[in-house]
């Protein structure tokens, strides 16, 4: 008998704004950034296996099977839950690796919430979050699966609910060395922190974005070219540029016009993740309940 299957988007973020307060003493830079997701990302393919084994059939080129974040998100859940079960996982890959908009914590979120599903280990939504935290800063945010403002490193998380625009993403075809810019002598560091909750509209700066565009031409070029249309920013530390727009048509003008020279896609802006939509359509056709 082969062993159901099932799956799962993994959707990408955006980081509507980015303000980097200052460097602790471990070294990690305090932040304040907004989290929102799009209705676009990969997809990931899970089946149950009896043998406790867990492999990834999809190969990503410089990555180790076991250094893959999805492989380890598995096997510490794995360990964690002293659960037996295994698991063959698929990946249908779409997002760019290292463009700022969560792929790889992304694809550890769906991995977490998929395998509780799968391995019926009624884990809740804290308890995966809090896991999903040793695996990487912006892990938690995609497992809890709502729009936040974020502080600390990433990981204190408050629900918002933003607009939902349409945006055009740009993706240059450049990595961006994360490293590399936090690390950079020019990176402002010393931003006055938000305290007025909702947050305030309007603070939509990354402090990211001087140092990444004087490094990185093509990435300078992609906002230079997207500010034409509308106000261009940076998602994370980049590659990737993206603008709002009050509708679809718009986004797709745009689009069409910058995407003969440079690669993008467009996308729905969405304060609920569509991994979370699709559990919570699952948990209602067989009667559970979604954590």
């Amino acid at each position: 008998m082969t062993a159901a299957r099932l799956t799962l988007p993994s959707p990408a973020k955006l980081n509507l704004m980015l303000h980097i307060l200052g460097r602790r003493e471990d070294g990690y830079h305090e932040l304040q950034t907004l989290f929102q997701f799009l209705d676009y990302g990969d997809e990931l393919t899970f089946a149950v296996r009896d043998d406790g084994v867990i492999q990834l059939h999809t190969e990503f080129a410089g990555v180790p099977h076991d250094s893959n974040l999805i492989v380890r998100a598995a096997k510490m859940l794995q360990q964690q839950s002293g659960c037996a079960l295994g698991i063959d996982i698929w990946i249908d890959k779409v997002l760019p690796m290292g463009g700022g908009i969560g792929g790889g914590s992304s694809n550890a979120a769906t991995t977490l919430l998929g395998l509780n599903h799968l391995w019926q280990l009624g884990w809740d939504e804290d308890r995966l979050a809090e896991l999903g935290l040793s695996l990487g800063a912006d892990v938690p945010v995609f497992v809890r699966g709502h729009a936040a403002f974020a502080e600390g490193v990433g990981e204190k998380l408050t629900p918002v609910d933003p607009e939902e625009p349409w945006y055009l993403v740009l993706v240059p075809q450049v990595a961006v060395s994360t490293a590399e810019i936090f690390s950079d002598p020019l990176l402002t560091r010393n931003t006055p922190p938000i305290k007025v909750r909702p947050v305030p509209e309007g603070n939509s700066r990354n402090d990211c974005l001087p140092v990444v565009a004087r490094r990185y031409p093509e990435v300078r070029n992609a906002l230079d070219l997207l500010g034409k249309f509308t106000e261009a920013k940076l998602t994370g530390t980049g590659s990737c540029v993206f603008g709002g727009f009050p509708s679809k048509a718009e986004a797709d003008k745009v689009s069409a016009l910058l995407t003969e020279t440079l690669t993008g896609f467009v996308a729905k802006g969405s304060n609920v993740s569509m991994l979370h939509r699709k559990l919570q359509d699952l948990a209602k056709e067989t009667g559970t309940r979604y954590s």
